[in-house]
């Protein structure tokens, strides 16, 4: 594994969505990068959807 994340993705980033399949598949994408979780995923409802975040680093980034 590198320092630095490929394509020029930034260290820490905050994948954010609707809490459904395309969400999970988008976290396990970036999992499979390499890139870790960091902290608790947090969930809100906007009147339609639970909206999630879950923040994730590049290991060593911390």
């Amino acid at each position: 594994m590198t320092d630095l994340p490929p394509d020029g993705l930034p260290r820490y980033r905050l994948l954010t969505g609707n809490d459904d399949a395309t969400f999970c598949q988008r976290v396990s994408e970036a999992l499979s990068l390499g890139y870790q979780l960091y902290g608790s995923p947090a969930a809100t409802f906007n009147g339609e959807h639970v909206i999630v975040a879950q923040a994730i680093l590049w290991p060593g980034s911390g």
